[in-house]
């Protein structure tokens, strides 16, 4: 299942895809790819994004579900649709030189919520783009999974449940943490207080607020005030590894979970723009400036993606 298609910068970790199917849908790549391993596997392929209204429906009619997702709400999401169809949950982790793995949601063992029972403050957590990942790692841990997956349908060996392991790809170490199901958590917990499906980007802090009046401005606003010569602070709070991709020639860049720390380095005496990719980090980063004094502050409406699509449009775009 996926509702994205292949781009160049996937190809260094995702190995299912190579340069022909640059453009494609991802999972037409994957049946190319696939069919050609083994012409006689039988492939049920969704171009669809998994949300709160379709995951209970859809992981229904599978035995087990493989997660290789790369964010907080999607893996709360699979975790908690599983639980509520008793499905096992083969997950997988990667961050730079490190992964994870392990199974959740199998009858009596630990669910994702007893080991992570609250998503971590959004925006102090990279994303790939941000700090990257080692091109090797996400096929060790997809292999990991792989087996887990055949092992669980198999009934075969002991499964990864009730147990995290954790590689390192620097060391070549593999550590074991032993997990066990919280009485009181609230999915799988003795008592669950969750019994449906949430709205899982609030959950994680990802759902951008609502701006009030003069909370924002356009990227044609930005503009103008660029070509007026008006001093003006742009404050690019993405990670190092995004704006080496792409930037505002005189941006400050201060990724948004070192802001707090590094407010002295903010000019006081001049507007502030804030700036990520699309202007949800950057809605947060107005706030954390606003409780601290600052003022004279607006978020750039849709980010740098915004500004390369209408303003610098030979601008790199991801």
């Amino acid at each position: 299942m996926d509702f994205d298609t292949v781009d160049i910068s996937n190809l260094q970790r995702q190995v299912l895809h190579g340069t022909s199917g640059v453009g494609m849908l991802k999972v037409e790549s994957a049946r190319h790819r696939l069919a050609d391993l083994n012409p006689h596997v039988h492939l049920d392929l969704r171009e669809l994004r998994l949300t709160s209204e379709n995951a209970r429906q859809v992981i229904a009619q599978y035995d087990v579900v493989v997660d290789g997702s790369d964010n907080f709400p999607t893996r709360y999401l699979v975790n908690d649709a599983c639980v509520l169809e008793g499905k096992p949950y083969v997950y997988g982790a990667i961050f730079r030189f490190e992964g994870q793995a392990s199974v959740f949601g199998a009858t009596d063992g630990p669910c994702y919520r007893c080991l992570f029972r609250e998503p971590p403050p959004s925006g102090t957590v990279p994303s790939c783009a941000e700090a990257g990942v080692l091109g090797v790692l996400p096929g060790i841990i997809g292999s990991l999974q792989a087996l887990e997956a055949i092992k669980l349908l198999l009934g075969a060996g002991d499964s990864l449940v009730g147990r995290l392991v954790l590689f390192d790809a620097l060391k070549l170490e593999f550590r074991e943490l032993a997990l066990s199901r919280g009485p009181d958590c609230p999915v799988c917990g003795d008592a669950p207080t969750l019994t449906e499906l949430v709205d899982y980007e609030e959950f994680c802090g990802l759902r951008p607020q609502v701006p009030e009046d003069g909370d924002e401005i356009s990227v044609h606003g930005l503009s103008a005030v660029r070509k007026s010569r008006e001093r003006v602070l742009i404050l690019d709070v993405r990670g190092r590894g995004e704006s080496e991709i792409c930037r505002i020639d005189g941006a400050v860049l201060i990724p948004l979970g070192q802001l707090a720390a590094r407010l002295g380095e903010v000019e006081t005496d001049v507007p502030i723009v804030t700036l990520c990719h699309t202007g949800v980090r950057s809605m947060r980063a107005l706030e954390i400036l606003r409780a601290s004094g600052f003022s004279d502050v607006k978020n750039l409406r849709g980010g740098i993606d915004a500004w390369a699509a209408e303003i610098e449009t030979k601008m790199a775009r991801y």
